[in-house]
């Protein structure tokens, strides 16, 4: 019987179009609507919003009620050209006294967020820095009011989850919707996590039912905070849409997740208008491939000094990623025989993966990928049996001088890789995947027994390996199963983690022979035009010294040939990632900074927008932060120097 994979692997042979649907939904988020301007970075003052409200309506953009979404999302009649909702969090009292009499006066429905612990409560809330009370919040005879109108209608913004909880023993406080709460040294169960927000969301849509006689169909994210898994337990909580923060140039229709337009620094006209009319900018990533390796320390004091280091030096450097290792690999073989976060299979070394991420999130304001090995997996838990063998004259043997790559044909291996991957989505947040460079297999790797029988599932024979120069047909479909094979059992696990983490990105490193030549596939299992079908990001590792390409001359050849391969592609230019390499590791010599920089500066001229770097010896200040800067900072001005 053909296994689960497989039929992924005859999916991915064969090509599907999906049409795509036309007419963004554009939603637009409030809170605070003042006279009063710099107090909350969030508020609006009332004038800028009454000129909103005037572009809008002399601009052709139609405010609709979720009446009108819903019914067209169920096959009523469509919205009207340009349409916009408009939503207010958090129930303050402005959206009466201020919101409300606007919306009457332009004939506008709108969507308003409740915390029902804060309408209900007397207790202060810290609310933007400053300390409000309950008369600050809307009262549910003000709430019947508007509702009654039919200009409003009110979703749970949660009972109690506009909050962070306590997310890891170093005492982050992250959104309570999707962090495992920590407490008493340890975390709380899968059982605990889910029985705690169906609880909330449950009781929050009760209050509301209770004092409106209406329980709310909508789920407003606190923070924008949620995922798959938050998304369904308030749909069986009653409230199938969910109103989250992900920047999105408009929803398309069919969508119950829509994302928001957030307003904040009170912006004018000109800012809402581009906001609306603009589509965004392919993101430029500026990334630094950090070891975890380097912070860890059993002083637990020390380890924070470290991060400290790390932190602020990304700050400084004003780059937008961090692939961030949340494995260890201290023998230098390969293979992740450590986490860095708490897991099922392998020993943790610290609990530093979600410390660091959220850190480097929330201080050096960077987006973060956990940087994971795909295949490269060692420890007493796992089964020497699940080795990728490879085909020889004296029969099936492991490649001693490759890393411990378990088979990904091997449904144990999977299993227990798949659970790696889960247990990281369940203890962390973070942004995207960066999947590691041992994803590969030569042309006589896999030869495991797995590996023969998935090719003889099928293509209904069993592959030569021995003689495939001579057969290129079975060298072909080999390198084919191989290369589709990883491909599927990234979407799996990419899939997974995406479950726990919303708007989740993938990067996958390629070795750049893979782009420059024409036998990536079969040498290495790796295909660049697959490549950029199945990842957000393709890092091609541009890296000269680990091609033995040592004269400058020939090293400026490989940079163009690179380049020119990947800006043929339609989107290789938004999609490829270009990684330099800082170290010269045949001879354990640091590549000079001032030719990073200048490399950087000769690939930017060429075209090629993504760039990044690795390793990042923090702590030595190598490469040298000023030039890095120079070279691949995001900032307006990289080469201004830092105070």
């Amino acid at each position: 019987m053909i296994k689960r994979y497989l039929l992924g692997i005859l999916m991915l042979l064969s090509s599907g179009l999906v049409m795509a649907q036309s007419g963004p939904l554009h939603v637009i988020t409030y809170h605070d609507v003042t006279d009063e301007q710099g107090q909350d970075s969030m508020a609006v003052t009332t004038s800028a919003l009454v000129e909103h409200f005037r572009w809008l309506r002399d601009n052709d953009f139609h405010p609709v009620s979720m009446d009108q979404v819903v019914a067209a999302n169920n096959g009523g009649d469509a919205l009207p050209a340009n349409p916009v909702l408009l939503s207010f969090d958090d129930g303050l009292i402005s959206t009466y006294t201020r919101v409300y009499p606007l919306l009457k006066l332009f004939n506008y429905p709108a969507v308003s967020s409740l915390v029902t612990d804060w309408v209900d409560g007397e207790k202060t809330i810290d609310y933007a820095g400053q300390q409000r009370s309950r008369s600050d919040f809307v009262s549910w005879e003000q709430i019947r009011e508007m509702q009654d109108s039919g200009l409003v209608e009110f979703a749970s913004h949660s009972h109690a989850m506009h909050q962070g909880i306590m997310a890891n023993p170093q005492g982050n406080t992250q959104p309570a919707a999707v962090s495992l709460l920590y407490s008493d040294g340890k975390y709380e169960s899968r059982e605990d996590y889910t029985n705690r927000i169906i609880t909330d969301l449950q009781t929050s849509s009760k209050i509301i039912a209770s004092h409106t006689g209406r329980a709310p169909r909508v789920m407003t994210w606190p923070y924008g905070a949620h995922n798959k898994i938050t998304v369904e337990l308030a749909r069986q909580s009653g409230m199938p849409w969910s109103l989250t923060l992900e920047p999105n140039f408009g929803n398309q229709p069919g969508s119950t997740v829509l994302h928001r337009h957030l307003i904040n620094n009170n912006p004018g006209i000109r800012e809402l208008a581009t906001m609306l009319l603009r589509p965004p900018a392919p993101p430029l990533v500026r990334a630094a491939q950090i070891d975890l390796d380097y912070v860890y320390d059993p002083d637990p004091a020390q380890q924070e000094r470290n991060l400290g280091v790390l932190v602020e030096r990304i700050h400084q450097l004003q780059i937008s990623h961090v692939f961030l290792q949340a494995f260890s690999d201290l023998d230098g073989d390969g293979g992740a025989e450590a986490l860095y976060f708490p897991n099922r299979y392998l020993p943790m070394r610290s609990d530093l993966f979600n410390r660091a991420a959220w850190q480097l999130k929330t201080r050096a304001g960077v987006r973060v990928y956990a940087w994971m090995p795909i295949l490269s997996f060692t420890g007493d838990t796992i089964d020497p049996a699940w080795r990728v063998l490879q085909a020889g004259a004296k029969g099936e043997t492991l490649d001693t001088n490759a890393e411990p790559r378990l088979s990904p044909f091997n449904p144990d291996a999977r299993a227990v890789i798949t659970g790696i991957y889960e247990d990281l989505a369940r203890h962390a947040r973070f942004d995207g995947l960066h999947f590691h460079d041992d994803g590969r297999l030569n042309e006589l790797e896999d030869a495991s027994p797995d590996g023969i029988r998935a090719y003889q599932d099928l293509y209904g024979e069993a592959p030569d390996l021995l003689r495939l120069k001579s057969n290129p047909r079975v060298a072909q479909r080999w390198a084919t199963l191989k290369t589709l094979t990883l491909l599927e059992f990234t979407d799996q696990l990419a899939k997974l983690v995406g479950n726990y983490q919303a708007g989740m990105k993938t990067s996958r490193n390629m070795f750049s022979p893979a782009l420059s030549g024409t036998d990536g596939a079969r040498l290495l299992a790796q295909d660049y035009t697959r490549f950029l079908g199945h990842y957000d990001f393709v890092t091609v590792m541009a890296m000269p010294y680990l091609e033995n390409i040592d004269n400058p001359g020939e090293a400026k050849r490989y940079y163009h040939e690179l380049a020119e391969r990947a800006l043929a592609h339609g989107n290789g230019a938004s999609r490829t990632i270009f990684q330099l390499q800082t170290m010269d590791w045949r001879n354990k010599r640091q590549v000079p900074s001032l030719e990073l920089k200048n490399t950087f500066r000769l690939l930017q001229s060429l075209g090629i927008r993504n760039l990044a770097y690795y390793p990042d010896d923090f702590l030595k200040n190598h490469p040298d932060q000023a030039e890095l800067r120079q070279g691949i900072s995001v900032a307006e001005f990289p080469a201004r120097s830092q105070p």
